[in-house]
């Protein structure tokens, strides 16, 4: 290999390894269903601190989903970890999960 292969695979490897990296370490937060509105997309959650998108305060707040069939994985009163992002639209489920 060239020096220059050798450059550009490592620099598209050092690349793809940093974009990866924040949703590596995306940290879940728990909480509490509150609602749900599939007509929507949409979801209530009661939860604790979310230093991942910077709410240092438990707080309800109404998330949109990803994909509208997370929203059939879980009812009402369940209790769940779940991953989010900001976006200019606002605050979107990623992931969600039935807490252990």
């Amino acid at each position: 290999m060239n020096r220059i292969t050798r450059i550009t695979a490592a620099l598209a490897l050092t690349l793809s390894i940093a974009t990866e990296a924040p949703a590596a370490g995306a940290a879940a937060i728990s909480g509490e269903v509150k609602k749900i509105d599939e007509g929507a997309g949409k979801i209530t959650l009661r939860h604790g601190p979310a230093r991942s998108l910077g709410m240092e305060d438990p707080m309800t707040m109404v998330y949109r989903v990803k994909d509208p069939a997370m929203l059939k994985q879980v009812k009402v009163g369940d209790k769940v970890t779940f991953e989010a992002e900001e976006a200019a639209s606002g605050y979107t489920v990623t992931r969600i999960d039935k807490a252990k």
